[in-house]
């Protein structure tokens, strides 16, 4: 799995339960994580990321820092082995590629804020699992693993929650000379 493709569709699991208030969760098990996420208004955390494979061998490794203020904002930003940045105002979200000046840009999907599972239910997705793990009311971890069996594993460190994030930090500012191309489904 590519580190776009990952960025993705962490940003699809992280911004949905600031998107939107969490009493919309519907199964009995998300009661916990209603419990664990409805206090956080703000979340910022440095992370690292590896990327295994099926026999838990390491593709990837990537490190960097993020960003979540409700609603739906959120800006992740991989700072090695190469920059990268997922960046989220609420209403479209930009994938930006510092390295071949490009930013692909599109309308953040509210669907996706309506349900949070973290076993999927259809068998097309992404992602077969999704493990948040909390410590002391945070947020500290985020393991995944997808169709093929690779895993992902990010762990946060230096976490701050219910701070002010300025909006500027959720705004994207495309660089001179960067292509842009806008998906329009």
């Amino acid at each position: 799995m590519t580190v776009k493709k990952t960025l993705a569709a962490i940003a699809l699991f992280v911004v949905a339960p600031f998107a939107m208030p969490l009493a919309a969760l519907a199964s009995e098990g998300a009661e916990r994580l209603t419990g664990l996420l409805e206090p956080l208004q703000t979340y910022e955390a440095r992370f690292e990321q590896q990327i295994l494979d099926g026999s838990g061998e390491r593709l990837q490794e990537a490190r960097g820092q993020m960003w979540l203020s409700r609603p739906g904002k959120f800006r992740w930003e991989v700072e090695a082995p190469y920059l990268q940045e997922v960046i989220s105002d609420g209403e479209e979200v930009v994938l930006h590629d510092p390295d071949l000046e490009q930013a692909t840009i599109q309308a953040l999907d509210h669907r996706v804020t309506q349900t949070f599972t973290l076993l999927p239910k259809d068998p097309d997705t992404l992602f077969e699992e999704l493990r948040m793990t909390f410590r002391g009311g945070a947020l500290t971890a985020l393991h995944m693993i997808d169709s093929t069996g690779q895993r992902t594993a990010i762990e946060f460190r230096d976490v701050r929650t219910n701070h002010a994030i300025d909006d500027s930090r959720f705004a994207f500012e495309i660089p001179e000379g960067t292509d842009v191309i806008r998906d329009t489904h």
